[in-house]
């Protein structure tokens, strides 16, 4: 099967490079989303090989993603492999994500299996499997790691997706997946906090953090 690999990339000049060197060695072509990035991620990222979307302004990353998946659906690519550009996620773990899709229609990289989330600060480790629980239930689908986005979809999938959120997208998606009948799978994969870079989730987004994912559920319980 024809695999693409998207890379949502926002500022992340220092760890690009080598997250697409590591990911082109396991699909057919790599392509970088660039969110607006006021760094030298487009011209790194073209070094490195990558083919670079980039977006006139910043969307956050579900933005970045469906613009990834738009990429992969147009060309017939049959599975899409989502890794992220600040090295969090091991392109080494891709052949297992992708030998699991073969049979289903969503592969998630789970930290709780592998226990990588243990070292996660506790708001966040408590936000995630809350998260991850009310997914679970509202879509009767077994998953541990709901807002994991190290991931392997079927385009066919993807297709019949409506993308609406742009910042939570991970929750939306898999929740919508989920309640349309997709086959979610996960597989156990470390996954530390990042190193390099800054993180999303400042003061300000953990304060506003429950009432997007609020939000983000709600938008799949009634428009799905």
């Amino acid at each position: 099967m024809r695999t693409v690999a998207v890379i949502p990339a926002y500022d992340e000049s220092r760890t690009v490079g080598s997250v697409i060197e590591g990911t082109a060695e396991h699909v057919d072509r790599v392509v970088v989303v660039d969110d607006c990035s006021d760094d030298d991620t487009v011209d790194i990222a073209r070094d490195h090989g990558a083919t670079v979307l980039e977006h006139a302004f910043n969307t956050g990353v579900g933005g970045a993603v469906r613009t990834g998946y738009r990429y992969a659906v147009e060309r017939d690519y049959d599975l899409v492999v989502q890794v992220d550009a600040d090295g969090q996620h091991d392109p080494g773990a891709i052949p297992r994500l992708l030998e699991r899709a073969e049979d289903c229609d969503m592969v998630i990289a789970s930290r709780h299996y592998s226990g990588s989330l243990e070292e996660y600060p506790l708001v966040r480790r408590v936000g995630i499997r809350g998260l991850t629980r009310t997914v679970a239930a509202l879509g009767d689908v077994e998953v541990t790691d709901v807002t994991s986005g190290f991931r392997v979809y079927r385009t066919s999938l993807l297709e019949g997706l409506d993308h609406g959120a742009d910042r939570h997208w991970a929750v939306e998606q898999t929740l919508a997946a989920a309640r349309q009948g997709a086959d979610i799978e996960e597989v156990s994969v470390e996954m530390p906090p990042r190193e390099e870079g800054d993180s999303q989730f400042t003061l300000d987004t953990l304060v506003l953090y429950p009432f997007r994912m609020i939000d983000a559920i709600a938008r799949s319980l009634v428009f799905r």
